[in-house]
């Protein structure tokens, strides 16, 4: 199965997203309540809040953020 190239910028947000809410909801979560027993079921609804306003702000910044690179560089 593959996706059509016009799906592109979606599926980058989306795994943009996905990983970068994941990773700074994981390192947040630890840092405010440890390691604990509760930490995955902590971890993951801290993810899944995270990632439900990650995802479209992606989608929002991330062309802002092409066309700012493209400026700046040469």
């Amino acid at each position: 199965m593959t996706i059509p190239k016009r799906y592109a910028p979606i599926l980058f947000g989306f795994f943009l997203s996905l990983f970068m809410s994941g990773l700074v909801s994981a390192i947040s979560t630890i840092l405010n309540i440890g390691l604990t027993m509760r930490f995955l079921a902590d971890w993951i609804e801290a993810w899944v809040s995270s990632w439900v306003v990650a995802f479209p702000v992606v989608l929002i910044v991330a062309p802002l953020v092409r066309r700012l690179v493209e400026r700046l560089t040469r």
